[in-house]
């Protein structure tokens, strides 16, 4: 079958790029579901930006990752739920929100840096070493890549050579 938004080129690119990042967040998943830790693979940007600044409010946490204040109010709800941050109020601003790791927080950010993060940058860094060209494709390289070993057990490959 015709794969229509390759087909489409420069025109679906937004699409392409989406479904390209799907693709990887799911293989990404299955590697911390491995790993037996309770985070989805979109909490990972808010949870390292956390770790690397420490306590940060709402809108810095919407500038710093580049996405939707609500989208960043729903996973910090999620977060929040699972144990892993805590909201604070300063001064009696209900709008400043300050979002901080808690103590398991914490523990799942250091078993993901430990036994996730360096098989999954390790795993892309391979798939990416050889590209060069146009974007497009580039793209494709990826897609193929992807389609010829998922993701995930490119982190597996990664990590058994630790």
């Amino acid at each position: 079958m015709e794969d229509v938004v390759k087909e489409m080129g420069h025109l679906c690119l937004g699409s392409r790029l989406k479904r390209l990042g799907e693709r990887m967040q799911a293989d990404v998943q299955k590697v911390i579901d491995e790993a037996g830790l309770p985070i989805q693979t979109s909490h990972y940007p808010l949870l390292a930006a956390i770790d690397r600044n420490g306590p940060l409010t709402v809108g810095y946490l919407v500038e710093a990752l580049g996405v939707s204040q609500p989208g960043v109010t729903r996973s910090i709800a999620r977060l929040a739920d699972t144990g892993f941050v805590e909201v604070s109020r300063e001064h009696r601003d209900q709008r400043r929100k300050t979002v901080s790791l808690t103590p398991s927080g914490r523990e799942a950010v250091e078993r993901s840096k430990r036994d996730v993060w360096p098989r999954i940058e390790a795993a892309v860094k391979n798939m990416c070493a050889d590209l060069s060209g146009p974007l497009l494709e580039q793209l494709g390289a990826v897609e193929e890549a992807l389609s010829g070993e998922p993701l995930d057990k490119r982190a597996a490959r990664a990590g058994e050579k630790r």
